[in-house]
């Protein structure tokens, strides 16, 4: 059995962002390290696993892309946590129907698990992709880095304001190897850093992704020096939460989030605005963040959904549609999943967003 210790690294206490770190991502005993989290036998399903259509219109937004920025004889897009590899694979063959494009595109997963890299491996099967931990190897443009919840598992930074003096939240192991929570003066980094962004101000319970904002960072200066852009889409909101949006999951119900360390998924809600402004103090465009809902279907995706329907049965035109009802329904996926595209390109028009 896993003791709690095991994930201060030879410490008692630790910020919120670096505790569930340890937790999701240490090589030997984290969530995923150990574990494959997707499908119906996991914890949780994303949209690529609930529908093929979400992963063909990404493909068909890719192609569309490339085609706005004037078909490129190279063109390279990076996936940024794959998953279990299955968006990858109908990517793959959608744009086998778009042969100019296919010989195009160069392909890169950036994934830290080995874990599931090999299950990514196993799922895709193709020579063509390549498998990355940093960007240094992508060296031309234009790129296109792309992730479906992929910031969410990102762990954040979580602060108090009282008195208008920010605490920050820590993690704290006590005698007994349980595992307590309490709050310790922000440093003066950490507070320099969150007064730089507007939709932070006067927040009394503060979630700062410097984690994030430090992946980020890494893309925006590709995505600036190569000329390129960023495709996001993930759960989160646009209106201040002002509270904890920690969340944990385990065989797909909710799981406090001290409980089954390494055995469940913890994530948060992602804050778009704060995404938004980061982007434009680093001088790139920003679409207007739009839901998952208006993106799916400015893109067609009923419209495809129509088209394959016709040689269905009914039966398999009741899964489709189930599928896709869960993917757009506002009460369900629709509004609750964002999408955001940022770039450094002259072009201004890209599907999906007008």
């Amino acid at each position: 059995m896993i003791s709690n210790q095991n994930f201060f690294h030879n410490t008692k206490t630790l910020p919120v962002d670096k505790f569930i770190e340890n937790v999701l991502f240490n090589k030997k005993i984290g969530y995923y390290s150990s574990k494959i989290p997707f499908g119906k036998t996991g914890d949780f399903l994303t949209a690529p696993g609930i529908s093929n259509l979400f992963s063909e219109i990404i493909g068909i937004w890719l192609i569309s892309t490339w085609n706005t920025l004037g078909r490129p004889k190279k063109f390279n897009i990076v996936e940024l946590g794959p998953g279990d590899g299955n968006l990858t694979k109908v990517l793959l063959r959608t744009f086998q129907q778009f042969p100019e494009f296919n010989k195009a595109v160069n392909i890169f997963l950036y994934e830290k698990s080995n874990l599931l890299k090999n299950l990514q491996k196993k799922n895709t099967n193709n020579s063509k992709i390549k498998w990355i931990k940093n960007f240094t190897s992508i060296k031309k443009g234009p790129v296109i880095f792309f992730g479906n919840e992929f910031f969410d598992s990102i762990p954040v930074k979580q602060f108090s304001r009282k008195r208008n003096l920010l605490w920050e939240k820590y993690y704290s192991l006590n005698k007994r190897n349980k595992i307590d929570e309490i709050y310790k003066k922000a440093s003066n980094k950490d507070i320099s850093q969150i007064k730089k962004f507007r939709v932070l101000n006067n927040l009394k319970f503060v979630e700062f992704p410097k984690l994030g904002l430090d992946e980020l960072k890494k893309i925006v200066k590709k995505i600036s020096k190569l000329r390129g852009g960023l495709l996001l889409i993930d759960y989160g909101y646009l209106t201040p939460q002002n509270k904890n949006t920690l969340q944990s999951l385990i065989r797909h119900k909710r799981n406090n989030l001290l409980d089954n360390l390494g055995k469940a998924d913890i994530t948060s809600l992602v804050n778009f605005n704060l995404l938004n402004e980061y982007f434009i103090k680093n001088n790139l465009k920003v679409k207007k963040i739009v839901t998952q809902k208006f993106f799916l279907e400015k893109m067609g995706i009923i419209e495809r959904a129509n088209n394959l329907s016709q040689k269905m049965s009914f039966k398999e035109q009741s899964n489709l549609y189930l599928r896709l009802k869960r993917l757009l329904d506002t009460k369900l996926m629709g509004n609750l999943f964002k999408v955001i595209f940022t770039y450094k390109f002259k072009k201004d028009s890209f599907l999906g967003f007008e």
